[in-house]
């Protein structure tokens, strides 16, 4: 049976460096302690001796991990778990996006046919979940959104709160946190791909 370890290795497809290693090491020290996001890491001349690596190299590594939401560093307390969120691949697909505009903004248009792809295949899990059941929350979030509409207003963060509502009680969290991040740079690309008309808000909002 493969550990958490070689699966952590088959990430890695370029040449080991010394960093590269301290990263995968950092990686795998998380996995075996099975710390979790807040939880204190060692200090950075601990992980040097205890890698064998240099200073700078942990140091290299910790940046790399911080990016990636992997290790959180926080100044006069020490390094700990960091949320590991989706913030990193909200920011990776938003860039890669808008990489080539001059094609009408085609890798936007992609992510967002993506999210409502993921939408459509979540349409019959979430309605047997919400089957035979009544939530005021929502409610209220539904009225918000068509008074927005009415007014020919935008409605993103009802509509974002809707969604994320909605999947809350499927077994499978990552289904919540792939959509909230699709909804992120959904959110950070309509501007450029133009934002609905009022007659379109108000059917999305009766829909």
């Amino acid at each position: 049976m493969q550990t958490s370890r070689g699966v952590m290795s088959g990430l890695t497809t370029t040449p080991m460096t010394q960093s590269s290693t301290a990263i995968s090491e950092i990686k795998n020290y998380i996995l075996a302690k099975g710390l979790q996001p807040g939880d204190a890491l060692p200090t950075e001349s601990q992980l040097c001796t205890d890698l064998g690596v240099s200073r700078s190299s942990v140091r290299e590594a910790v940046r790399t991990l911080v990016a990636l939401d992997i290790v959180e560093v926080r100044h006069g307390h020490g390094m700990f778990v960091g949320r590991v969120s989706m913030r990193p691949m909200v920011e990776s697909l938003v860039f890669r996006g808008l990489l080539n505009p001059g094609d009408d903004h085609r890798g936007l248009r992609d992510i967002v046919e993506v999210r409502i792809t993921l939408d459509n295949a979540l349409a019959e899990p979430v309605t047997q979940a919400w089957k035979n059941r009544q939530d005021t929350e929502l409610d209220q979030i539904v009225a918000q959104m068509d008074t927005h509409a009415q007014k020919g207003e935008l409605f993103t963060e009802q509509d974002r709160r809707f969604h994320m509502r909605m999947l809350e009680p499927l077994d499978n969290h990552l289904f919540l946190h792939l959509t909230e991040a699709f909804w992120a740079v959904h959110t950070l690309t309509v501007p450029l791909l133009g934002a609905p008309r009022p007659e379109d808000m108000l059917s999305a909002a009766k829909a």
